[in-house]
């Protein structure tokens, strides 16, 4: 994509009500919706997904449409991704979604414990360095920033296409004693019918396309987790 087509994708961005995006310093003592995304944003009591490193936001569009009495956020730092997303909730008139341009690690500035019910991780930077681990969105150090946002029953969900990451993930729940619901190292040769298979993003149809295995997990926090 060319520097223009970014920077007129950046432009309309700032049009859309459901879009937030804001400096470090602006978050860093309170951001408004914090505790509030219900009351003041969503205008419901309904549950609160977040979709985190979601690209075009094909999950937090697509879970939004099948959910209505669901709220759904779209967290990324690529505004010019997140774009496409917000066209396509407008088109659809979508007002369950919302979308946060930021770095996944400063998610406690944007949201109040307990606050989240469920958390989609669809297709993240495998970050395949061993010096990179830290950064998957799966290790220690991210879940122990999720931990306290998210409520007692809560269900993080993870599909990729990086067998490294998927067994890295595996490893990280077996370590820690996290409650492992679901796993599945085909998902197109397997049991599941429903969002898993139904939704599918940009780049998983370029992998499904070359013959890449897709591989899905569910899985809870343990709250005693010490590790992060």
């Amino acid at each position: 994509m060319s520097n223009k087509n970014k920077l007129m994708r950046f432009a309309e961005n700032e049009t859309f009500s459901n879009m937030f995006q804001y400096t470090f310093d602006e978050v860093k003592d309170g951001f408004y919706l914090k505790g509030n995304w219900r009351k003041e944003f969503f205008k419901n009591d309904n549950p609160i997904v977040l979709e985190l490193a979601c690209g075009k936001g094909e999950y937090a569009v697509g879970l939004a449409q099948r959910y209505p009495n669901k709220n759904f956020i779209g967290i990324d730092i690529k505004g010019a991704r997140i774009w496409q997303g917000l066209v396509n909730a407008k088109e659809l008139g979508l007002a369950n979604v919302a979308f946060i341009r930021t770095r996944i690690d400063q998610i406690a500035y944007y949201f109040e414990k307990e606050e989240i019910d469920e958390i989609w991780i669809t297709f993240p930077d495998p970050q395949p360095r061993r010096i990179k681990e830290k950064k998957r969105l799966t290790s220690p150090q991210f879940l122990a920033r999720y931990k306290p946002l998210l409520k007692e029953d809560h269900i993080i969900h993870l599909k990729t296409d990086n067998i490294i990451f998927y067994d890295y993930t595996m490893d990280v729940i077996k370590e820690d004693n996290h409650e492992l619901l679901y796993e599945n190292e085909d998902v197109y040769h397997s049991e599941l019918d429903n969002e898993v298979t139904q939704i599918q993003t940009f780049y998983e149809k370029i992998w499904l396309a070359n013959g890449v295995k897709i591989k899905y997990l569910e899985f809870r926090i343990n709250k005693d987790a010490y590790r992060g």
